[in-house]
């Protein structure tokens, strides 16, 4: 069932891929795709919320709004090639919408032949317009302008005040989503030991925020790829972390901060400043330097001790 699924997946984004005939950042309605493996947290719903769940595709990507139930969905490796570790995967989207393509099953894939049992969390949303227009426009509104330059000719890199978003929600899915692959590691043939999380973009924002604030996972490993990078207080306990992010994304602005406080706590961080990449790539975009930051994980998990010599069978 699970290959099956995995198939059906991969004909779904070669579809994508095919279709994609707009490349140019235009929002377009698409009908939700099956999902056949998704498996339901029982987390409960969101308050306040008065759309339903939709999709829509950009840059040719499927993408989901206004979730109100989490899922898992996992991707096994094939018979043979599993090294026991798993890997939640955690989409983007500014906890507003879920870049599930190219930030949750393309990862996912990738990581399943890499030996890695890998699953990827569709998170419950923050909500938007039921109107598809609406969103868009509220998508293309007009943002803050770039930093203005001080008395000294530089780029004042204050940060903006922000209101704190709430992330219970999200952390309480990734909660479930972590006891779930605990419950059932036998079935999956996970090692309990060895289960990390990698997020991109406000994934990688729910990634680090569990790991700063959860009581009940134990993640082995992080990789919040092209997250915030503001400083923060690292728990004794916190895991090893891949950090990587662009130097001509929106989020970088110069900052070393989170990578900064993980050095200072003594715990094991590897960073990949790209020069090249934007925001958003995935696992990546034609011509540019960040293409290889997935190659470079599976290699520091590996050299880490994340893999294992024994095939789970």
């Amino acid at each position: 069932m699970l290959h099956q699924f995995k198939f059906a997946i991969l004909g779904m984004l070669s579809l994508f891929a095919i279709s994609a005939f707009a490349q140019d950042g235009t929002i377009y309605p698409l009908e939700a795709p099956s999902e056949p493996n998704a498996i339901p947290l029982n987390t409960g719903g969101v308050d306040d919320q008065p759309a339903s769940e939709s999709w829509f595709k950009q840059w040719g990507d499927p993408m989901a709004r206004n979730i109100t139930k989490a899922t898992l969905t996992p991707f096994l490796p094939e018979p043979g090639k599993a090294n026991g570790a798993a890997v939640i995967v955690a989409p983007g989207g500014g906890f507003r919408w879920l870049s599930l393509g190219n930030e949750g099953w393309e990862v996912a894939e990738a990581l399943a032949k890499q030996g890695y049992a890998a699953f990827v969390l569709k998170y419950r949303l923050h909500p938007t317009a039921d109107s598809l227009d609406d969103f868009t426009a509220w998508m293309n509104r007009p943002r803050p302008p770039a930093p203005a330059e001080n008395s000294n000719g530089k780029k004042d890199e204050t940060p903006a005040p922000r209101r704190q978003m709430d992330l219970s929600n999200q952390l309480e899915d990734a909660e479930a989503a972590y006891a779930m692959i605990v419950d059932r590691a036998k079935e999956w043939g996970v090692d309990t030991d060895r289960i990390g999380m990698i997020g991109f973009s406000a994934g990688a924002g729910l990634t680090m925020h569990s790991t700063l604030h959860s009581k009940t996972m134990k993640l082995a490993f992080i990789g919040p790829i092209y997250g915030g990078m503001g400083p923060v207080e690292v728990p004794k306990n916190a895991p090893p972390m891949f950090n990587v992010i662009a130097s001509d994304d929106f989020l970088f602005r110069g900052q070393f901060g989170v990578i900064d406080s993980w050095y200072k706590a003594g715990i094991p961080v590897e960073f990949h400043l790209y020069q090249n990449g934007g925001h958003g790539f995935g696992l990546g975009n034609p011509n540019r330097t960040s293409n290889r930051w997935f190659d470079a994980f599976i290699h520091w998990l590996d050299v880490n001790g994340f893999q294992s010599d024994k095939v789970v069978k």
